[in-house]
């Protein structure tokens, strides 16, 4: 999966400018392994830190600004399996798709097919089966359950939410 994109070098041994593509850079700090597109390629993360948004990172065998500077561009990915994220996190491209009920009556609002940053607290985009598009926040009094196997996600939505909605 996409973990961010080297947008330059800082100082002139080879240490690349990352922006992560994910909720910040210190998760992305914790890898030691990360690879190209097609996972043919594995780079080894000699060092990492975060510098304000960004990560600067140091691979194994980049050691000039020259090399540094040819791998302007690239996308780097990781591996899943080498992600460990705390309870009650998730990754967006295994929200997407699932269903999402009513904790108390069962009934189904759609199915979630976006998550938007806000700063405060993420929100969910839901589509109803007719095409319209709802909001909820992404707060304990609202997202009761999720079951990323299971697809499934229980909700228990503020007033005025859903047409239907108490």
């Amino acid at each position: 999966m996409e973990a961010g994109k080297i947008v330059g070098t800082h100082g002139v041994r080879g240490e690349l400018r990352v922006q992560p593509w994910c909720d910040d850079a210190r998760f992305l700090a914790q890898f030691k392994t990360l690879y190209n597109q097609d996972g043919s390629v594995a780079y080894t993360v000699k060092g990492s830190r975060v510098h304000k948004s960004l990560l600067l990172l140091t691979l194994d065998g980049v050691t000039s600004i020259e090399q540094g500077d040819a791998m302007r561009g690239k996308v780097l990915y990781l591996k899943r399996c080498d992600a460990v994220l705390p309870e009650g996190r998730y990754f967006i491209a295994d929200l997407i798709g699932i269903r999402v009920y009513d904790a108390d009556t069962g009934a189904c609002y759609g199915t979630l097919t976006d998550v938007y940053k806000t700063g405060a607290n993420d929100v969910y985009q839901i589509t109803s089966e007719e095409g319209r598009d709802y909001l909820i926040p992404v707060i304990d009094e609202v997202v009761l359950e999720t079951d990323i196997e299971g697809r499934t996600m229980k909700i228990r939505p503020i007033k005025g939410i859903f047409d239907d909605a108490d």
